[in-house]
């Protein structure tokens, strides 16, 4: 055990949360796109989905009370940890091919990592967690990794 992380709580690395499948539809494609504002006639047209379309894809539904004061659903892959305000640290996403209407995309989290560091206002923790989205014939689509930061 070193500092906050318990080794109970590492050992929480590697959990992976049950595959989640959606369907792509044009019309989600298309209030997306017009939602975030596109000029893009083929996102608009919902021929093709545009980047970060995913991310409320694989979105719990959930009722008001269930979130958080920041209205974000509460991940139940996470443990709970020791520090509890949240920080973005990082997102990376590889798109390995575009994303169409009528696919559909299979999600499975992973998280990948925990550890600590030292900042200035105190101890910090970081957690990765690992989203692969794959089609019906098991190919990668995106992948995604996203780092947050605990104080």
């Amino acid at each position: 055990m070193t500092g906050l992380l318990s080794d109970e709580l590492l050992a929480n690395i590697g959990r992976t949360s049950e595959p989640r499948r959606e369907i792509v539809t044009r019309r989600d494609i298309r209030k997306y796109a017009v939602a975030t504002g596109s000029k893009i006639a083929k996102y608009l047209q919902g021929d093709v989905a545009p980047p970060m379309f995913h991310v409320p894809l694989f979105w719990d539904v959930v009722e008001l009370d269930e979130l958080t004061p920041d209205g974000v659903s509460v991940d139940k892959l996470l443990p709970k940890f020791p520090l509890e305000r949240a920080m973005a640290g990082g997102l990376e996403i590889d798109y390995l091919r575009p994303i169409h209407p009528g696919d559909w995309l299979t999600a499975t989290r992973t998280l990948t990592d925990i550890y600590e560091k030292h900042g200035r206002s105190g101890p910090l923790i970081f957690y990765e967690v690992v989203m692969n989205i794959e089609d019906d014939e098991g190919n990668l689509v995106i992948k995604e990794k996203t780092t947050r930061i605990l104080r």
